[in-house]
């Protein structure tokens, strides 16, 4: 049995593994990857092998950097199904086609610089061949490709292929995301592989808790904060609550929200409404502008039988718009745009959550250099993003041709993240009754994962190891 590690390896974007044995090969997950301009390039070249010998593919969550190459994959021939909860094959029917939008856009965008730059034109008159830059799959591609997805349950056992049987258990990541228990192979030559997927932190709102495993003989465990703990939820909402206060009640500006449309966005609305229930904050006008995070809320309510027991108290069958002043689902581009016009007493929740891409980067040029505004971080800012360059203190930043001081706050809320912090990892793998054979570790910066692969040897005596981007391993 071999296993190759395609992305997320020393790294935290574009998870993606590949699994051989006994006549089998299957991909778990099938990610974009994120960040900085030399991604683009990683994401053309990220198959080494052909997609038509892949027999499955097991995903783990919706998440880009775990999905967003799955319309690439078929269109280069993959015809296998690809098996998932059910709550993930719903978000993937917004967030594929968006994906794609983008990488439209981003090409055409490429295109009109290159023809700007007469670079092309240059090329022509040299008899060079047309070099425009193509996508990395198209909307038609992203939607056919939501055919090949299969739900399944959490908690049943399938069997994608007579070598392979699996169960997906709940991560606690976001909506729908799994733990993936791997059963390959037959009687004695049989071998169990458990992929953590991203692992949810214990006591967040909306989800439940990760489910715990107790063996494997294999294990592929995240580790994006596996150096770090996150603040406290008590500390967090603290935070919160002067981030609100001051701008709002003091200051007079707006608060400004880069959030993931996925769990992210549905985070902030449950906690907003929950301060304002206690009295913590007050009734606040509230702009959700983003069609993925409005059509993810929507899918989030649908499945609300995977939510935790506080949620339904607070939220109900109204999503808990009874704790807002005005709470606005911003669908067209013209009223999005509206938004940079308010100059105070706004709280505006947009993605992308890195900055990257999205309405977000116009809220953010409008707001960046007022000081009575407020930056709101709420999750993991990956290496090259514009959104690490805020984190990391930049004074000035160039975002949509124009050079922007950083005058606005900027707050960084670390108790939100949907990954779990140093602690709850390692909680979680307390549960394994033996070690594993092996322990890879995935999904974190080089010096993360390989601190906390050192961590995992020194501590609980496994063997544990970070692999290097594309590093094959003869497990056995």
């Amino acid at each position: 049995m071999k296993l190759t590690f395609l992305g997320a390896a020393r790294e935290v974007t574009g998870s993606s593994y590949l699994v051989e044995a006994d006549g089998v090969r299957f991909l778990v997950d099938c990610g974009m990857f994120q960040g900085g301009r030399e991604t683009r390039a990683k994401n053309h070249r990220a198959f080494n092998f052909d997609p038509r010998s892949i027999d499955f593919v097991l995903l783990t969550h919706a998440h880009i950097d775990h999905s967003g190459l799955l319309p690439r994959l078929i269109a280069l021939g993959f015809k296998g199904t690809i098996h998932t909860t059910r709550a993930t094959c719903d978000l993937l029917a917004v967030m594929l086609p968006d994906s794609a939008h983008i990488q439209e856009k981003e090409a055409e965008y490429a295109n009109l610089n290159r023809f700007r730059q007469r670079i092309a034109k240059r090329e022509a008159a040299q008899g060079m061949p047309p070099r425009d830059t193509a996508p990395l799959y198209t909307v038609a591609q992203a939607q056919a490709s939501l055919k090949q997805l299969d739900p399944v349950e959490y908690n049943e056992e399938i069997t994608p292929h007579p070598q392979v049987r699996c169960i997906f258990r709940d991560a606690g990541h976001i909506l729908g995301s799994a733990i993936v228990e791997v059963w390959v192979g037959e009687g004695s030559r049989r071998r169990k592989i458990v992929f953590s997927g991203d692992l949810g932190q214990p006591a967040r709102p909306l989800l439940r808790d990760p489910t715990p495993i107790l063996d494997a003989d294999y294990l592929v465990v995240e580790s994006t904060y596996g150096n770090r703990e996150h603040k406290s939820m008590e500390a967090t909402q603290d935070e919160l609550v002067e981030a609100i206060t001051d701008t709002i009640e003091r200051k007079g500006g707006n608060v400004i929200i880069p959030a993931f449309a996925v769990g992210r966005t549905q985070d902030m609305l449950y906690l907003l409404a929950d301060l304002t229930r206690q009295g913590r904050i007050p009734k606040l006008t509230v702009f959700v502008d983003s069609p993925m995070a409005t059509a993810a809320t929507e899918i989030t309510y649908k499945h609300m039988a995977l939510l935790d027991a506080e949620t339904h108290e607070l939220m109900g069958r109204h999503g808990g718009a009874a704790h807002f002043r005005k709470l606005y689902f911003v669908e067209d581009v013209e009223e999005s745009k509206s938004l940079d016009r308010i100059k105070g007493g706004a709280v505006i929740i947009s993605a992308s959550g890195m900055c990257e891409a999205g309405r977000i980067k116009f809220h953010l040029r409008a707001n960046l250099g007022r000081r009575e505004s407020t930056i709101l971080i709420t999750g993991f800012q990956a290496a090259g993003t514009f959104g690490r360059r805020l984190v990391d203190g930049a004074k000035r930043v160039r975002l949509l041709g124009e050079d922007i001081p950083v005058r606005a706050d900027l707050y960084t809320l670390g108790g939100l993240s949907a990954h779990a912090d140093r602690t709850a990892l390692l909680n979680w793998l307390g549960h394994f009754h033996s070690k594993p054979r092996q322990v890879f570790v995935v999904h974190g910066e080089e010096t993360v994962a390989t601190g906390f692969a050192a961590d995992l040897q020194s501590q609980l005596g496994w063997n544990a190891m970070a692999p290097t981007p594309g590093q094959s391993i003869n497990l056995d």
